[in-house]
């Protein structure tokens, strides 16, 4: 409490307690949503005309699925929870969450909700959309009836404003996005699920809750040190709900004010070079994702946001295009949570980054982002329509000659802090490393940032190689939430076994590292090198004090990075060189000479005399050796650490050597 305490200002710590207030008066009775009748029409959905080009029987397949009791929640692929399944209870752990004053509960007491994120990733109602969408291509009744019975008995269970799903502005707002999708996807006013007495029945309930929703979320919205992706969120839901459902004298309200925070922090929250500011890859998609779907629900509804809007959502896409391997691999700096908006279609990982690419092709006319992207993918579709394939094709076939200005796309993001070197991009042979040389993350608690100063990521051929190992854990395990955010997870330099900034909770970051780029040259032609140089202050903090400065230095004829890691002190301290590779890679050691070999591509790192080094894969005490391929998972991964002593300043340099086949 004192550490959380720290990183709020004045302004914060009175709006915590007035807030505190608010919640007390809350669970008295005060302030609460009453009941309003509905009247009037609802919006449009966010494109013109609903797709409908698909495999039918897939998404029927799906829902059957869904039908049966089987949900995907998180690490839990196919888990048997019934259907409808028990709202409040966690799936992973079965603990049965109390109907306590939602804003008072202690959601992040294990014992008490067990794993909230597996009982709120449940209750987001991505399934709903899948039902939707069954119903909508294949107008079956029983999807159309799974519908309604999910949402009922959601509505039986989780009683406004009572339980963990009453908790979190955010969680209310995803679950409004998928509501509102799914009613759309259901025929809207026309559904069948709204036909007869016990339909009219239904929309009433399912309308009153809509509105107390609303007035949840635009009673709660994240401020001040927790104004980061929740505010955006917030924001986007009340904005989709208040278009999709303008049906009471609240509504003009909530609409202004979820559009104006949308309009503003889409440009506060990510640089102009379309960097997220919390130093998170997979934040920065999901951003980019609720900004799109609310920014098109709009446009469809007369509410064009603002061109810099658009702009920013554009070079938002366009970063990720920029760091994203010829394969499609995406480095996963920072945190992730496999959190998603709408579940529009059954997408990996990487399927979801090249789909937000081939969405940006289509929205802003860009072949360079069509080609990176390859195909017109079902989630695109279904927030574009059927039409936007052409469009796609159109820009696939689009002759280079003829590009426009856009072309190649950026290799360095000041603002954001990431840097790009390597050689051949979007080609067989391509080398690509990216350098993270920015903040650690946004606001004074840097929630979703980890303490990577310095680190980069290296893929070569389509095959990664030098990873970063991801994020596996936020609550409930506290010593891997830890490991997976601290320094010595990446690949970069750990001085006296600490992290580079000091943490101080499972979000909150005390003591920030502070990084500066010196320079950075860019290769001029074929054979020539290119640098970046760069520093960070995070080991300031200790009695001796410890600069990190880092060159990293590509010559693209002898395809060699050599790494320059110079530490600036005084005194006597332990220095340790952290280098993780990807679970598919065989790495041998012999000699200080690290050989890496995946898929015919052979890497060769040759350490410092003076270091000694070690291996490690899987080992969990200490921990060492991981790799997390997505949120509550974790595979045996090899990372080697080479270490010493130092007494004062000290320069080590590491030469790691790529053959391509």
């Amino acid at each position: 409490m004192i550490d959380r305490l720290r990183a709020m200002g004045p302004a914060e710590v009175g709006f915590r307690v007035r807030r505190a207030a608010r919640s007390r008066a809350e669970r008295a009775g005060l302030g609460r949503a009453r009941p309003r009748a509905a009247s009037g029409r609802t919006g449009a959905p966010w494109v013109r005309e609903l797709p409908r080009r698909f495999d039918a029987a897939a998404y029927a397949a799906a829902a059957d699925r869904v039908l049966a009791g089987t949900f995907e929640v998180l690490a839990l692929r196919e888990a048997p929870l019934g259907f409808p399944p028990a709202w409040n209870v966690d799936p992973k752990t079965g603990t049965c969450a109390p109907l306590g004053f939602g804003k008072t509960l202690d959601y992040r007491s294990r014992r008490l909700v067990g794993d909230v994120k597996y009982l709120w990733e449940l209750n987001r109602h991505l399934e709903l959309v899948t039902l939707a969408q069954a119903w909508h291509l294949t107008g079956e009744p029983r999807f159309a009836e799974g519908c309604r019975r999910l949402i009922d008995s959601w509505l039986a269970e989780c009683p406004y404003p009572f339980g963990a799903n009453w908790c979190a502005s955010l969680e209310l707002a995803i679950r409004l996005a998928n509501w509102a999708c799914a009613w759309q996807l259901l025929g809207a006013e026309a559904s069948i699920v709204f036909a007869g007495v016990e339909g009219a029945g239904f929309r009433q309930r399912w309308l009153a809750c809509i509105h107390q929703h609303c007035h949840f979320v635009s009673g709660h919205l994240s401020r001040h040190s927790s104004a980061n992706n929740h505010l955006l969120g917030e924001a986007a839901g009340l904005a989709i709900a208040a278009l999709t459902w303008p049906m009471w004298k609240s509504s003009a309200r909530w609409l202004a004010r979820g559009l104006a925070e949308l309009d503003a922090q889409a440009l506060v929250q990510n640089h102009e070079d379309g960097v997220n500011k919390e130093q998170a890859i997979w934040y920065h998609v999901a951003v980019a994702d609720l900004l799109l779907l609310a920014g098109l629900t709009a446009r469809a509804n007369g509410r064009e946001p603002a061109e810099a809007y658009w702009r920013r959502l554009e070079s938002m896409i366009e970063f990720v295009a920029s760091i994203m391997d010829v394969a499609g691999n995406v480095p996963a700096f920072g945190d992730a949570d496999d959190g998603i908006l709408v579940r529009w279609a059954p997408l990996d990982r990487g399927q979801l980054f090249r789909s937000l690419l081939a969405t940006g092709a289509v929205l802003f006319g860009r072949a360079e982002l069509a080609r990176k992207a390859s195909r017109f993918d079902d989630k695109s579709r279904w927030l574009l329509g059927d039409a936007a394939e052409e469009s796609f094709a159109r820009l696939l076939a689009r002759d280079r000659s003829v590009e426009p200005a856009h072309l190649p796309l950026p290799r360095f993001f000041p603002q954001g802090g990431y840097y790009l070197l390597g050689d051949a991009f979007d080609t067989p042979r391509e080398v690509k490393i990216v350098a993270d040389a920015g903040a650690l993350g946004y606001l004074s608690i840097a929630a979703h940032g980890h303490a990577d100063a310095l680190s980069f990521t290296l893929s070569a051929a389509g095959q990664p190689l030098l990873i970063d190992p991801g994020t596996f854990a936020y609550h409930c395990d506290p010593g891997w939430r830890r490991y997976f955010r601290g320094t010595r997870s990446h690949n970069t330099v750990c001085v006296d076994g600490l992290d580079q900034s000091r943490p101080a909770g499972s979000f909150l970051w005390l003591d920030h590292a502070r990084t500066t780029v010196e320079a950075f040259e860019p290769a001029g032609g074929p054979g020539t090198r290119e640098r970046l140089i760069a520093s960070h202050d995070g080991y300031g903090r200790l009695s001796d004090p410890v600069r990190h400065r880092r060159k990293l230095e590509y010559d693209r004829e002898r395809f060699l990075l050599a790494v320059t890691d110079e530490l600036v002190c005084r005194r006597a301290h332990r220095i340790e060189l952290n280098w993780h590779f990807a679970p598919e890679c065989s790495v041998g050691l012999s000699d200080g000479t690290v050989v890496v070999q995946r898929a015919g591509v052979r890497l060769t790192l040759r350490t410092d005399p003076r270091l000694v080094c070690s291996l490690a894969s899987g080992r969990e005490a200490p921990a060492g050796g991981w790799f997390s391929p997505s949120y509550d998972l974790k595979v045996p991964a090899t990372s080697v650490t080479a270490s010493t002593d130092i007494q004062g300043s000290t320069s080590f340099v590491t030469e790691i050597r790529i053959e391509l086949p």
